[in-house]
């Protein structure tokens, strides 16, 4: 099991990639918009493979009640789909609460979405 990734949510996507560019290195992938969502986000790969997602939202203070922007959740690669469900089946019985039942997303990722005991979200991917 490794972290697949890390994601925040900003005001200006092209700003901070280009921070995260610039300055470490990093390759920023192509922008995908899920419109009914009016959800925005970037990956940004470093050279050892950690990801970065950059994540927008006009609505995210008020959906979320964020009093700041950033950290949004931490994700985990599982190796496949059936351990994925397996992994979030196991979770939920034991009483974690699971916000994100497995699913794809418009994206292409297959993930649930739980939290962890101080309320964090933990995306669990293949």
């Amino acid at each position: 099991m490794k972290i697949e990734h890390v994601a925040i949510w900003v005001k200006d996507i092209d700003k901070i990639c280009e921070f995260y560019r610039k300055y470490f290195v990093g390759v920023v992938h192509p922008i995908y918009h899920n419109p009914a969502k009016q959800f925005t986000s970037r990956f940004v790969t470093f050279e050892s493979g950690a990801r970065l997602e950059v994540m927008h939202r006009p609505d995210i203070d008020a959906l979320f009640h964020v009093e700041h922007l950033g950290y949004a959740h931490l994700s985990f690669s599982v190796g496949s789909k059936e351990e994925v469900d397996r992994l979030t089946k196991e979770m939920s019985t034991d009483g974690i609460q699971v916000v994100g039942q497995p699913r794809t997303t418009g994206d292409g990722y297959y993930e649930s979405v739980v939290l962890d005991p101080e309320g964090n979200r933990v995306e669990i991917t293949v």
